[in-house]
């Protein structure tokens, strides 16, 4: 039996990338899950179409996190599409992966109001809204995993406002670790590092040999090994930690 078998989970921004990547690890591992996507709906309908062809189940849940009313329209399509699936709207585990990227190329002196905003209402503010209204559907013993940065934890000045609200949504894991325990719920951050989630940028040689040598691995990591990291902290294995920084960065933060 799958170690996920008859649980339920909500991964948001899972049309691409490591969201998608982690969207069909649980599924793997017997989760029904909510593929929450903002504006792709046929990347979110690919990712589904993925799950089902594995043998899997999963349905797609458009909210466009960072906009009024979006927690709200995010946790009712859950809900229905839970219950159509499985008679209840219990959710499991939620994984808030989407974020807000803030790149611009230039450093500090290029970033705007506009952008720091964006970061932190993405990265940050939905996040921490969608824990507290998703503890409604998330049962005693159920699993939050919140998708940071290894650039909280090094400078990388060209994603400054990325990192700050990256930074901040690592305080939301820390505080509400204690205040979810007596429910047996952990909440735990995750941090990958250069992950080739499929932008062309990897499919540049020079560019992949820099990004490479961040790496103690000497290569950039793979969606597949972050997604791992995700399902290891969603299952029962990880049911002793909480609060708690896992470095998925393939050792960039070694120094």
């Amino acid at each position: 039996m799958s170690r996920l078998q008859n649980k339920t989970a909500l991964v948001t921004g899972a049309s691409r990338g490591i969201g998608r990547g982690i969207a069909l690890r649980l599924a793997q591992d017997g989760a029904v899950v909510a593929v929450n996507y903002s504006n792709n709906e046929g990347a979110a309908k690919e990712t589904v179409a993925l799950v089902e062809e594995a043998g899997g189940r999963a349905f797609t849940v458009r909210a466009r996190l960072g906009t009024p009313g979006a927690v709200e329209q995010l946790l009712e399509g859950v809900a229905a599409g839970l219950v159509e699936r499985t008679g209840s709207s219990r959710l499991d585990i939620l994984v808030n992966n989407a974020a807000a990227t803030g790149f611009t190329g230039a450093g500090p002196s290029a970033v705007t109001e506009d952008i720091i905003d964006n970061c932190y209402t993405v990265n940050a503010k939905a996040p921490f809204f969608l824990i507290q209204k998703a503890l409604e559907l998330i049962p005693d013993g159920g699993r939050i995993v919140n998708v940071s940065s290894g650039v909280t934890h090094s400078a990388f000045p060209i994603q400054i406002a990325y990192a700050m609200s990256k930074g901040a949504l690592e305080q939301i894991t820390l505080h509400m670790a204690p205040v979810l325990a007596p429910r047996n719920i952990t909440i735990n951050t995750v941090a990958p590092g250069i992950t080739d989630n499929g932008d062309p940028v990897f499919q540049d040689p020079e560019a992949l040999e820099q990004m490479s040598a961040l790496s103690v691995f000497n290569r950039v990591g793979e969606v597949s090994e972050v997604a791992d990291i995700v399902a290891f902290a969603a299952s029962d294995d990880a049911r002793w930690v909480t609060g708690s920084f896992i470095d998925a960065t393939g050792g960039t933060l070694l120094g």
